[in-house]
């Protein structure tokens, strides 16, 4: 898989795409790869709690929404230049407890960070499947 065929700053859904090949793609391309499996998740919380573990945030990350972006964005930003990232959410709930409004929350914080790196010329590729 070549990431030139895919939009340098996109939130999609998964689709067609396999992780192994996102995952060899990014490291073919030089860019960071993030994986979150959030099956086990079934709140929130939860989710944020799996993300900031998968993706080794800081022990101070505050587990809400503007915290996941702060970390998404001028976290990285402020370590040093950045090559580019794909980011796989896979398995995102779809309960009672992790609604569509929950789910769209989620998937804007991520849509504002690839705006963000957008903005830095920075590839920022998110692909997510749900439950």
């Amino acid at each position: 898989m070549e990431l030139q065929t895919v939009r340098p700053n996109i939130v999609q859904a998964i689709r067609a795409y396999r992780v192994d090949d996102l995952m060899q793609a990014a490291g073919g391309a030089g860019q960071h790869f993030l994986y979150a499996n959030l099956s086990a998740a079934q709140s929130k919380q939860e989710v944020l709690e799996a993300i900031a573990a998968a993706f080794l945030f800081p022990a101070h990350f505050g587990k809400n929404l503007d915290a996941l972006y702060d970390c998404m964005t001028d976290l990285v930003h402020k370590a040093g230049p950045q090559p580019g990232f794909v980011v796989v959410l896979e398995q995102i709930p779809d309960n009672p407890r992790f609604d569509r409004e929950a789910r769209e929350q989620l998937l804007d914080v991520f849509r504002d960070a690839a705006d963000f790196w957008g903005e830095r010329r920075i590839p920022f590729r998110c692909f997510y499947s749900f439950q």
